[in-house]
């Protein structure tokens, strides 16, 4: 598996696949091409379905300028890959096919190492958890044993997750784009301060936290892929509830947070992370796995509830349609967000007392497996195209 630095990026909303990948694709491109004077740029299945509401072609032309380019969106034209794009040089042989994988991450046609070497040898959780039994390791120290110097990096993501979230808070007036939508989080706070029953503070909290990361993010503010943009809040308000109100330290949060991506990297590498490949399962439901193993590191369960934490995350997000309304993410993105860090916190819950009384029989990995089947059986229309699900049921004027 890849360093978690592939995992966790930092990057400019709303779309790690259609906004952080494209842009990083982009400057790969002009590194390689630096001195051409006009550009052409070809957008393909959901890249050009939804494109204009994940400000694709926007972050295009600002990673151009000054540079002429021309980005056209090629919606009717079917290619092996549901997010792809081409990069032509006017009147050269000079071009590159480019695939958008989830996450931020993105693959060049006919080229390999882009990212650095794999640096964990293992593929499965049940590999891990071996290694782990063998060599007495925690969760954490496992990452440690391969990457020993991650923890710095660990805490930038996890200062930038706090920082979004808290400017998130802040913020008040208008989403962008035609659905007209409020920013809400603030206003959600102020009901959690007020409400009486602590169950509905904590739950408020965490819906505010969720929501002020997902609305920075859909604004086009700075957040970080966990493991995407789509699915940004859920492991930030996990973060931001445990520093603020359980009063834990950053240090002990960094460690959740490379607990978290183990099992982000092992969707990442059995699976797909990518909304227009598996839908919103790979999106949301592994921002719930890997939050609800963060909240079960952070509550000091053991390596076995951990993952059954983190299988009760994923497994009830199994077949979870990515179907964002006019293709901005907003409906249901947002909302989702809130409703998963919930759910990682419940799954925390079954696999800390419920874990201790039968043991699961449905492993983490074969609910990966079984989120990669069914990812493959979803129709298009209902894999962040536009096409399907609530996307139709909303009209939007464009």
């Amino acid at each position: 598996m890849e360093s978690l630095t592939e995992l966790y990026r930092i990057g400019p909303g709303p779309s790690s696949s259609h906004t952080l990948a494209i842009q990083r694709a982009c400057q790969y491109f002009i590194e390689r091409y630096p001195n051409e004077k006009e550009y052409l740029v070809e957008l393909y299945g959901s890249l050009s379905l939804t494109g204009k509401g994940h400000r694709t072609d926007q972050i295009i032309y600002n990673t151009f300028s000054p540079r002429k380019i021309t980005v056209t969106f090629m919606n009717d034209t079917p290619m092996k890959h549901p997010n792809t794009m081409k990069i032509i040089v006017p009147d050269t042989e000079v071009s590159m096919t480019i695939y958008s994988v989830g996450g931020g991450a993105f693959e060049v046609e006919g080229e390999e190492n882009l990212v650095d070497p794999m640096v964990y040898p293992h593929q499965s959780m049940k590999q891990i958890e071996t290694f782990c039994m063998d060599h007495q390791l925690s969760l954490y120290e496992y990452v440690l044993f391969y990457e020993p110097e991650i923890d710095e990096f660990l805490l930038q993501i996890l200062d930038q997750m706090l920082d979004t979230v808290q400017q998130g808070l802040q913020a008040e007036g208008m989403l962008p784009g035609p659905l007209k939508m409020e920013r809400i989080a603030k206003k959600i706070l102020k009901k959690a301060i007020e409400a009486e029953d602590p169950s509905e503070t904590k739950n408020l909290l965490l819906t505010a936290f969720a929501y002020a990361c997902a609305e920075e993010n859909a604004s086009g503010k700075i957040v970080v892929t966990a493991p995407t943009l789509g699915s940004c809040g859920v492991i930030p308000a996990i973060m931001k509830y445990y520093h603020d109100y359980r009063h834990v330290g950053k240090e002990r949060l960094k460690e959740a947070l490379a607990v978290a991506g183990i099992f982000g990297n092992v969707i990442k590498t059995n699976a797909t992370l990518s909304g227009a490949e598996g839908g919103c399962q790979a999106e949301i439901g592994a921002a719930c796995a890997m939050a609800a193993a963060a909240s079960a590191y952070l509550e000091q369960l053991c390596i076995g509830q951990i993952c059954y934490a983190a299988e009760i995350g994923i497994e009830h997000h199994l077949g979870l349609t990515c179907d964002p309304v006019g293709g901005y993410v907003m409906i249901p993105c947002i909302e989702r967000n809130g409703v998963a860090a919930l759910r990682a916190q419940d799954a925390m819950l079954y696999a800390k007392h419920i874990g201790q009384i039968k043991s699961n029989k449905i492993s983490f990995d074969m609910v990966v497996q079984s989120m990669n089947y069914t990812g493959k059986k979803l129709p298009l229309e209902l894999k962040e195209t536009s096409l399907g699900g609530l996307a139709l049921v909303l009209p939007v004027d464009k």
